[in-house]
């Protein structure tokens, strides 16, 4: 059973959510000790919690008796299934932190598999649905026939209720190109989505939204085209996404760097658009090739299929994800003036 530190690095939940995601694809069991000790209140949260529920369902794991705040976890995977499944988190539990640990192993399902999840859609300490719809999504096209992905509801805190639909077809392993991500060309065209609650409507929040960002966006020359959809949810809650598209893109190697930003009591919606800006703004004019929330979360893919990254930070989240990858999987990183690649590449299917 492989041993995982769970204070190494950053100390964080990163580590977990990867060790599940990985221990289903591969079939080794794990034990984590030490979960989350470098937060404040240590052990698994609910999220974990739920993350684990889930692939007890979808690959037939196994663990040791756990509960929010235990600093243990032993798993131990079985096969993974095709089918439907759904995973319902609780309130506002984050969906894209849940999805870390559950999207992974669809693409080595034996057919298609379709998650249905309910939870939070946005918030604290997390990307958006959106983000990993428009951002990170398009690089996992690379390890599937076909990917779609629905947001039928959006959820926010403290209800939640939000729920998303993700459908994969996998294919072999041996037909997938490796990650090349080092070079962009120019910066063609930005795009988003302003959302809010419907009974935000009236003050015109999305349109505050998008008119915000819009304007801060302005130095750019090229066509900024961001929606706005309003919806009926559990309560009020509102946000942006925003992420830039660059020349040459590949549809399997994309280069495309996101921003965005939430709605929060007091927080006007003016200052929400303009922040999403701004934190687009700085990925783009740091010549990034992949932004500082996408480069963590694409480390198992590079352990799956090699290749190369160029991203703007080597940050703790990364190297907690170099950790895991490499426990699981026989690669070796390699990291030189921010350039991420990997030695050797062992097919996982």
């Amino acid at each position: 059973m492989i041993e995982i530190d769970g204070s190494y690095g950053e100390g964080g939940g990163q580590i977990i959510r990867t060790a599940l995601a990985l221990s289903a694809i591969t079939g080794k069991g794990f034990k984590a000790v030490k979960i989350r000790a470098g937060r404040e209140k240590s052990g698994l949260k609910a999220q974990h919690l739920a993350c684990i529920t889930a692939l007890k369902k979808i690959c037939d794991a196994k663990t040791n008796s756990v509960a929010v705040g235990s600093d243990v976890l032993e798993f131990t995977p079985g096969k993974i299934k095709g089918g439907k499944f759904e995973i319902d988190i609780g309130t506002a539990g984050s969906i894209t932190l849940l999805l870390q640990a559950v999207s992974w192993p669809c693409f080595f399902a034996p057919k298609k598999i379709t998650l249905k999840i309910i939870g939070g859609t946005c918030g604290k300490w997390q990307a958006p649905v959106e983000y990993f719809q428009n951002v990170l999504l398009p690089h996992l096209n690379k390890l599937a026939s076909k990917i779609d992905f629905k947001i039928l509801k959006r959820g926010y805190y403290p209800k939640g209720g939000g729920i998303v639909e993700l459908s994969v077809t996998p294919k072999k392993l041996d037909d997938v190109v490796s990650v090349d991500l080092v070079t962009r060309g120019d910066l063609v065209q930005i795009k988003g989505v302003s959302y809010a609650s419907k009974d935000l409507e009236k003050a015109q929040v999305t349109e505050r939204q998008a008119r915000a960002a819009q304007k801060t966006l302005g130095k750019y020359e090229v066509p900024i085209n961001i929606s706005k959809e309003y919806g009926e949810t559990l309560n009020p809650g509102t946000g942006i996404v925003l992420w830039a598209v660059f020349e040459g893109e590949d549809h399997l190697n994309p280069v495309r760097l996101g921003g965005s930003s939430f709605g929060e009591r007091g927080k006007p919606s003016e200052k929400v658009g303009e922040e999403a800006a701004k934190n687009l703004i700085a990925e783009i004019d740091s010549d990034g090739i992949v932004d500082g929330h996408l480069a963590d979360q694409l480390i198992p893919l590079l352990g799956l299929v090699g290749g190369q990254m160029k991203v703007v930070e080597v940050t703790k989240h990364v190297e907690s994800n170099i950790y895991a990858v490499e426990k699981f999987l026989d690669v070796k990183f390699k990291i030189k003036d921010n350039l991420i690649s990997v030695e050797k590449q062992r097919k996982s299917k």
